[in-house]
């Protein structure tokens, strides 16, 4: 489609999600616009490289692991291990998922503020202000509203403590600079008026990067007993997952796809990426990413969507009741450019029947139907053309490059739009020519099939299209006209729809019309189950506890630190998995009941506690040497790790 494009590098990433908990869609919108474009740039020829992840740091997440008892690795091992599933539940490409818990990001980070600090953008001070914990973010009095925080409203606390800073006001006017003469580079572009007014101009403050109030961070290599605040640690993942290194042995991906093509995130952490994001480049002499979009937020009816207010709709509820790639266009086609978008459960239900079921459905299966009762199934075209044909044709022609047009300014929603006023000029086009009609008529057979490849080829060049935003539907539609012909190549001519091929004999009901008033009724009665289901597990929960022991009964019991190096489904028995585990001075067999959770190959590598001391035990005729610990709900089950990588055969106490 784009022959200059072929191969060309380019590099695009979300925002990394913060690990404080399960994102709702709200959240999820990022990675499946972020995917959207990074599709299409592959089809378009790019070597794209797409890039997302989960920040792991701070002392929110310091504060919710001791809350639940457990160590903050322990807690954004959990976390990210849901932001994953709910990132793949959603059909996302992404090539990286980095964690800011990864060791080399970490060994980096450190570099990196070493690096500052020595050329002299990073001193020591002390800090006193206003924090908020939810935000990780300083404030001064004069910049709250109504005494709290002015990004979330909610409350901040007074903080003093010794902190390192970031000389910001020293490349400030270099930066300002930088936007004026790119006004690509924020987008949208009123939000560049925005940071140049707010922030830039009326004079930047040095910014606190250090933090010795909470441990949970990247430590201060030269000052251990600070740690790296969140804003360098976070903001430099960008960099550090394509192999920069602070010292110059740069890897071959950063040399390749660095600077980044485009940052998508939220429009609330705009001046974080605009101001010191770009300011921390500048420091590192490295060149600044070619644009920054800061994207607008899904709102629940006329409000923002939050789980403290308890009005947060989640991406796998969806799924659940419409599908993956009906969310998946709801939240693309919904959003604005610049303002807000809304979603609530009544107004997916009528974009489903509106524009799923009734344009894009109902077209695919009537005209695949149409082709298996006139022709058997079989593809012709004898080009027994009219006037009223060119219209179609040439608008089919002309949408590829519609869409070429908004993609270029991440106008998404529009070129989805352009694709879909394709598919509603086909259904126009039915009426029109009335094959109904043509098929009564022997003489007008060739007509028909004409009437009928226009159809399917139209159809063809949506779905190839459609493959961005939609990649499971592009996929099914294609398999139903049972053509090759998929990529941008075949868009540029019309009439690439293979004749002689047979299309699919009995077509799929892409999407089937909800009822509202059923479905609302079954979403009513589904979260008073819900609801009735907690309650119950709550109860239950307070009643089953064991009676007490004493502390020589626990000594009896037996945990050792072990790696699972090997496992395998259980021959007889689906539930369960056979692993083989190094213990250090010994490797066990031990069958645990897993397989529900795991995949064999899921928990090869991982550390557990294991259970030492047990009487082996045949499972379904397979012995089993001990017990691995687990945790479990009655939906969900995960193995008990630990934080450090101690030594195999290590006692837990």
């Amino acid at each position: 489609m784009c022959e200059n494009c072929k191969k060309k590098p380019y590099f695009i990433t979300t925002a990394i999600a913060y690990t404080s908990g399960k994102p709702h869609i709200g959240n999820t919108y990022e990675i499946v616009l972020t995917d959207a474009i990074a599709r299409y740039k592959r089809q378009q020829g790019y070597d794209v490289f797409f890039q997302t992840g989960t920040d792991e740091h701070g002392q929110k997440i310091e504060e919710k692991a001791r809350d639940a008892g457990i160590t903050p690795k322990q807690f954004v091992d959990n976390v990210a291990s849901v932001v994953r599933k709910n990132f793949d539940m959603m059909n996302t490409s992404y090539d990286y998922f980095i964690r800011t818990t990864d060791e080399q990001h970490e060994k980096q980070v450190q570099k990196i503020f070493k690096k500052l600090y020595e050329k002299g953008d990073i001193y020591k001070s002390t800090y006193e202000g206003m924090y908020c914990t939810p935000c990780e973010s300083f404030w001064t009095e004069s910049q709250l509203v109504d005494g709290c925080c002015p990004d979330c409203g909610r409350p901040v606390k007074k903080a003093t403590e010794e902190a390192y800073f970031f000389k910001m006001q020293k490349y400030a006017d270099r930066l300002i600079q930088y936007i004026e003469e790119h006004p690509e580079f924020i987008q949208p572009e009123s939000r560049k008026n925005e940071m140049l007014n707010n922030f830039l101009r009326p004079g930047l403050q040095d910014l606190c990067v250090s933090r010795t109030s909470f441990t949970w961070g990247v430590p201060v290599d030269f000052d251990p007993k600070h740690v790296v605040y969140v804003w360098v640690d976070a903001l430099t993942n960008y960099i550090t997952s394509l192999g920069y290194d602070a010292d110059g042995n740069h890897g071959e991906n950063f040399k390749k796809y660095w600077p980044a093509d485009v940052h998508i995130i939220g429009k609330d952490i705009l001046r974080f990426h605009t101001i010191y994001w770009p300011i921390i480049l500048m420091a590192l002499d490295l060149p600044l990413p070619k644009q920054v979009f800061g994207h607008p937020w899904l709102l629940v009816g006329d409000g923002k969507m939050s789980k403290s207010k308890g009005n947060a709709i989640y991406a796998d509820e969806l799924v659940h009741y419409f599908g993956v790639d009906a969310v998946r266009y709801f939240v693309l086609h919904e959003m604005p450019f610049a303002q807000d978008g809304t979603i609530t459960w009544d107004l997916m239900v009528e974009r489903v029947n509106s524009d799923l079921a009734n344009v894009l459905g109902n077209l695919v299966n009537r005209t695949i139907s149409m082709q298996n009762k006139y022709f058997g199934g079989v593809i012709s075209n004898p080009l027994e053309k009219e006037a009223i044909d060119e219209e179609l044709i040439s608008l089919a022609m002309d949408t590829p490059k519609r869409v070429e047009k908004a993609m270029d300014t991440l106008h998404v929603g529009e070129a989805i739009d352009e694709i879909f006023a394709l598919l509603k000029r086909c259904n126009k086009y039915i009426d029109e020519t009335t094959p109904w009609v043509l098929g009564k008529d022997e003489s007008k057979k060739d007509r028909l099939a004409t009437v009928l490849y226009n159809l399917m080829e139209s159809i063809r060049i949506a779905a190839v299209l459609l493959s961005s935003y939609m990649p499971e539907t592009s996929e099914k539609i294609l398999d139903e006209l049972s053509t090759s012909q998929r990529d941008a190549e075949s868009l540029k001519e019309f009439g690439m729809l293979e004749c002689g091929r047979t299309v699919d004999s009995k077509p799929e009901i892409l999407f089937a019309r909800i009822d509202m008033k059923e479905f609302m009724e079954k979403l009513e009665a589904d979260k008073k189950a819900q609801e009735k289901a907690e309650a119950k597990a709550s109860k239950e929960n307070k009643k089953d506890v064991k009676e007490e022991i004493s502390i020589e009964d626990f000594t009896k019991v037996e945990l050792k630190v072990g790696t699972i190096i090997s496992a395998e489904k259980h021959p007889k028995a689906d539930r369960l998995l056979v692993e083989q585990i190094d213990l250090g001075d010994e490797t066990r067999q031990i069958v645990s009941g897993i397989a529900k959770s795991f995949k064999p190959e899921e928990v090869v590598g991982k550390k557990v506690v294991v259970v030492t001391n047990l009487k082996p035990v045949k499972l379904r005729g397979v012995e089993s040497q001990g017990m691995i610990l687990c945790a479990s709900t009655e939906d969900d089950l995960d193995i008990v790790s630990i934080a450090k990588d101690l030594p195999n055969g290590t006692k837990v106490s």
